[in-house]
């Protein structure tokens, strides 16, 4: 890409505030082909703050889900496999494929069909919290479209 049409691109980005960020800014892209869009939230579950940010890219989705703090935490990288639909996970940063945040990429590969990078810094003896927090991001994930609703749901 050109660095004049990257320039114009990034001038296309708009801020607003958005209520589901508890007042602070929100990016939106409204003339970028729906091509990337980004989403942030911040949840109050089991008497913890957790903040959640997505970023939706072309057939991609960039997660983030910060406990307590916006350290980055742990990196994953999970994508569907054929030809059997399976779903494949590897640690990028930090961690093994058993910690926490492996098993959230698992399930919103599985359920949205499309690569996943998350970043996740939940604590690993928190396995309700953990379960809230995929349950949450998975919430956001079907009412932004990224989720189709099954046909009995409709």
């Amino acid at each position: 890409m050109v660095s004049t049409e990257l320039a114009d691109k990034l001038s296309e980005l708009h801020m607003s505030t958005d209520p589901q960020c508890n007042g602070k800014r929100k990016m939106e892209s409204y003339s970028v082909e729906d091509d990337v869009g980004i989403t942030c939230f911040t949840e109050n579950l089991h008497d913890t703050t957790i903040h959640f940010q997505i970023i939706k890219l072309a057939k991609q989705i960039f997660a983030w889900i910060g406990c307590n703090s916006a350290k980055f935490g742990h990196l994953y990288a999970a994508a569907p496999t054929r030809p059997n639909n399976m779903v494949g996970v590897t640690s990028l940063l930090g961690g093994t494929a058993d910690n926490t945040g492996s098993s959230i990429a698992r399930h919103i590969v599985s359920k949205t069909g499309l690569s996943l990078v998350l970043a996740c810094n939940i604590p690993k003896d928190s396995p309700m919290l953990e379960a809230a927090a995929e349950r949450k991001l998975l919430e956001k994930l079907k009412n932004l479209g990224y989720i189709e609703p099954k046909l009995e749901e409709v």
